[in-house]
This record gives C-alpha cells, sequence and structure tokens, in this order.
C-alpha cells in the first residue's frame, strides 16, 4: 500500500442508541449471556462513538431503540446502500427479524432513498462492504453464516454494481465487517485465514496491496472499523492494528466500546454508512 496522502471524506452515517442493550440470547460466539451488561457504561460509550464522528465533521443520523430488540444498537446491520438505493436486511435469525422494519421505515420516510425490501437473507453492511473508487465501484459480499450467497446476486440486481462473493470460514469472523474493511475508497484491509483458500486468492487477486491483519487483530475487532479514508476510528483494544495503519498513512482513532463487544460488535458494527 503507498502511503499517498490518506484524505478525509464527508460521510453520512446511522447509529441507534443502546437504549434496550443486553445479551440475553447468544447468536454468536462472543455472546455469553452469564455475563450482565453494563447499560450506563454502553450508552456513554455509544455516545463517544458518535461524538467522535461528528466531531470530525461527519453527519450522524440517529434511529429510535426499539424496545424488545437489544441488537438494534447494532445498526450496520438493517441495510445496505450505494448510490441512493437501498437494498434492506432480512435477518437470519428470529431475535432480530424486527429490526428489518424498523429501518426500512427510517428510508422510506424520506424521499431520499429507493427502498428494495429483500426476498433473500442478508444482515446489512454486516456482510456488504462497497468501495467506489475499486474497478469503477464494488461490492464486497460475505457469506458463509449469515447471509444467503443467494442475497449476493439480488444485490447485485438492486444495486447495479458488480458483487464479490466471499467465503467466510471460521464462526468467530460470522460477518465480513469483522474479517475485512475499507480504509478508503479504493484500499481494504482483511483477516486473510477468516476467508476460504479460494476467497483469499480472489481478495489477493483484487487488491494484492491490501493491509492484511493477523488473528490478533481480528480477535480484538480490529476490522470492525469505520474509515472516512484518513481517520481510522476502532476499538480501543485493537492495539496492533492501530500500529498497522498508522504504518499505512492513517490516523488511528481508539474508541472504548468493550461493552458493545460482548454482543459480538464493535466500531463498525454500530455505524451504518448511509451512500446517496
Amino acid at each position: 500500500m503507498s502511503h499517498d496522502e490518506r484524505l478525509p471524506r464527508n460521510r453520512t452515517y446511522l447509529m441507534c442508541p443502546p437504549e434496550h442493550f443486553t445479551v440475553e440470547y447468544a447468536i454468536n460466539p462472543w455472546m455469553d449471556t452469564k455475563v450482565a451488561v453494563d447499560a450506563g457504561r454502553a450508552l456513554t460509550q455509544w455516545e463517544m462513538l458518535r461524538t467522535t464522528l461528528t466531531g470530525l465533521g461527519h453527519q450522524v443520523h440517529v434511529l429510535d431503540a426499539r424496545p424488545g430488540l437489544p441488537d438494534m444498537v447494532y445498526s450496520a446491520n438493517g441495510a445496505f446502500s450505494v448510490d441512493g438505493t437501498v437494498y434492506g436486511a432480512r435477518f437470519k435469525y428470529p431475535q432480530r427479524a424486527a429490526e428489518a422494519a424498523a429501518h426500512q421505515a427510517f428510508y422510506t420516510s424520506s424521499f431520499a432513498w429507493r427502498y428494495v425490501e429483500p426476498q433473500q437473507v442478508n444482515e446489512g453492511e454486516g456482510d456488504f462492504a462497497y468501495l467506489p473508487g475499486a474497478y469503477g465501484g464494488l461490492v464486497l459480499a460475505g457469506y458463509g453464516f449469515r447471509t444467503d450467497p443467494a442475497a449476493h446476486a439480488e444485490a447485485q440486481e438492486v444495486l447495479g454494481r458488480p458483487v464479490i462473493s466471499l467465503k467466510l470460514v471460521d464462526p468467530a469472523f460470522y460477518h465480513l465487517d469483522t474479517a475485512l474493511a475499507a480504509l478508503d475508497d479504493r484500499h481494504v484491509t482483511y483477516y486473510p485465514d477468516a476467508f476460504s483458500p479460494a476467497s483469499q486468492r480472489v481478495l489477493a487477486q483484487l487488491f494484492p496491496d491490501a493491509l492484511l491483519a493477523d488473528r490478533e487483530d481480528a480477535e480484538a475487532f480490529g476490522l470492525n472499523l469505520v474509515s472516512d479514508g484518513r481517520h481510522v476510528i476502532l476499538n480501543t483494544e485493537a492495539t496492533g492494528m492501530a500500529r498497522k495503519v498508522s504504518a499505512a498513512g492513517y490516523l488511528p482513532m481508539p474508541v472504548d466500546l468493550s461493552e458493545l463487544k460482548r454482543g459480538g460488535g464493535s466500531v463498525k458494527c454500530a455505524v451504518a454508512e448511509l451512500r446517496a
């Protein structure tokens, strides 16, 4: 990865406060129902993440939390938007199913978006990433644990952008956004062993200059990051990842999200990007 000037680009995001956040069921290896969540601390940490983003000049819309949906704080999973078109989510687990309607209501309340309801199971930006500067606009899509691979073809028809299917093989990294992140419009970072050997070859072909992470980075949720092209917001535990992005010319901005990690998510899970 070359070290040319890393320039930030103003972004628009959607977040949902963890007002009802608990770990009352386990649908990924990180969730432990026996350890209580500190609700006040979770809200404080979330607010710090939000103010970090707004402090960088980004716009953050806030989706109202709904009772009975403790995972709504992971707003990245609710939809995936490209060029003003929104491909809605359809969650694998019934515990999260109603989140999709809350996100749909947000998009359909505004004339700015064309919302398309999905037929296939997919979990929004949890399993989709977009790189507008790569190959004219490229969607990377994960499958293996949550999103049905048939959703990748459906997303391509909805969005009119090429979609590259990548197979996730490690249950610890059950969503694409735990194993891969866009650092800017053209560059990615990822943990190779989270993917099948064939998907590793695909990524190496598409992104020969990618920033490669190791298992320690991935287990610290260091790939579950948000970047504006210059500033890389990632959780404080991911010290090794912070050093790597810094060496690559980006500016790491650590935020403590230890409570949200109890539910199997970190910075990126809590932040959906709105691409008009």
